[in-house]
């Protein structure tokens, strides 16, 4: 059984926080795929991912751009958006196996818009709207999406 961790987001400022808390518990490089639907708050999550890892300007969507990469001076973090994408082979045309490295966090929303191309993930991350707020869930896809699960499970 994978192991998991779910907890309760209030609101986009706690979508934010537990965005950093994620960057802080993955210490290697990362693959993150995000599900949720339209507005879920995938974008706000990655915001706080990359601004926990140091980052301080904008962190913007990148659904017209398919990704937006963010160096930071201990990480590269790649920010996937495959909602717009209309074919898997069109990543391989943009290069996407370059974006992936033992220094490269990659959080890619809409992944099932690349399989069969995307590499295994790490983690499954899904946002869900219940009543008023979200709720995340984190499932453990490899060993290393297990420690990460296992961090984020004793910083409750």
């Amino acid at each position: 059984m994978a192991l998991k961790f779910k907890t309760e987001l209030l609101d986009d400022v706690a979508t934010v926080e537990f965005g950093g808390r994620l960057s802080q518990a993955c210490e290697q490089a990362c693959c993150i795929f995000l599900y949720g639907d339209l507005g879920a708050g995938k974008t706000t999550l990655t915001r706080g991912f990359i601004q926990g890892l140091g980052h301080t300007g904008n962190v913007k969507s990148p659904t017209y751009t398919l990704v937006e990469p963010y160096e930071l001076a201990n990480w590269q973090v790649n920010h996937f958006d495959l909602y717009r994408l209309g074919d898997p082979e069109e990543l391989e045309f943009m290069g996407i196996r370059d974006y992936f490295s033992e220094r490269s966090h990659c959080l890619i929303e809409w992944p099932d818009k690349g399989e069969g191309i995307l590499p295994q993930a790490d983690l499954s991350v899904t946002l869900t709207y219940v009543a008023n707020h979200r709720t995340v869930e984190v499932i453990a896809l490899s060993p290393l999406g297990e420690d990460v699960v296992e961090k984020l499970s004793q910083n409750v």
